[in-house]
């Protein structure tokens, strides 16, 4: 504790030391807000978000051995990070890409709205909208493959498809995965209750543990959910059975009411919607 006592000390004596000009001061706090807003929503939307949160806490763990003079867990941290400042710039190639090919383009939205999004009533009316699709797609044994999107963001996989942006509807779910329609060998992924793009790819699973009757859309809703928090809705195209995965998992044969209880349990929480916690007018690049 002590070590840690005179680090605090040290910061707060340095700080305390920075001789402050008013309006350099500002126009540095409402660069580094920007910066960080930027960062923050454009990580938002995809799954490197969660590859960060992790390298922060590594960040932690490395501060606290060097204050606690931890001396086999600094080295150790240290030199993972020699290694691992290299294989970030690789891990994240794609995001850094994307992000420098829009410095200057994007324009920063109101900080208000982010948090807004989908009511509990709106919800229930789209899951219920979900369940008539499934049915009738069942029915027809017309194949489909709904990825609904929850806290994991899924932008990269939205770039690979066409941005639809529209409400859920029984009967427009019905012609996008008519089988002569020009998006119908893909997934729709639902974010925020909104159908907001169709004709995605998603990757594989790599599972060798995947029963082998099971096609590529099956195999590629379980593996959206090996790597994401998604809810996924499949509907065979061979046998019209409707099935859920999630977690890396798939429940198979479910009955159009059993959908509907089990997406009203898995996306409904007491404190409202699972997915509503970003603004529907947010647009991935």
């Amino acid at each position: 504790m002590s070590k840690l006592k005179m680090m605090w000390n040290q910061i707060v004596e340095t700080i305390s030391s920075v001789e402050f000009s008013p309006i350099n001061d500002i126009i540095d706090i409402l660069l580094v807000t920007v910066i960080i807003y930027t960062a923050f929503k454009f990580l938002r939307d995809r799954r490197a978000g969660k590859l960060v949160v992790g390298v922060i806490l590594f960040f932690v763990l490395l501060l606290i051995s060097n204050a606690l003079e931890l001396r086999a867990l600094s080295f150790l941290l240290q030199s993972i990070t020699q290694a691992g400042l290299v294989a970030l710039i690789i891990l994240f190639q794609p995001e850094f890409r994307s992000a420098l090919e829009k410095v200057g383009t994007g324009s920063i939205k109101n900080i208000k709205g982010m948090f807004s999004g989908a009511g509990m009533k709106e919800v229930v009316v789209g899951i219920q909208e979900l369940r008539k699709a499934t049915e009738n797609l069942s029915a027809t044994k017309t194949g489909a493959l709904i990825v609904i999107e929850c806290e994991t963001k899924l932008g990269d996989v939205i770039k690979s498809g066409t941005v639809i942006d529209a409400d859920i509807s029984s009967m427009l779910i019905g012609n996008i995965f008519y089988n002569k329609a020009p998006l119908h060998d893909g997934a729709m992924l639902i974010r925020n209750n909104r159908l907001y793009a169709a004709g995605c790819f998603l990757p594989l699973s790599q599972d060798p543990d995947i029963m082998k009757e099971l096609g590529t859309r099956h195999r590629a809703a379980i593996g959206i959910t090996e790597v994401s928090d998604a809810v996924v809705i499949i509907v065979s195209e061979e046998t019209g059975i409707i099935s859920v995965a999630r977690d890396g998992n798939l429940e198979r044969g479910l009955s159009g009411a059993a959908l509907e209880k089990l997406l009203l349990d898995l996306l409904l929480t007491e404190n409202g919607p699972k997915f509503s916690r970003h603004n529907k007018e947010d647009k991935d690049a």
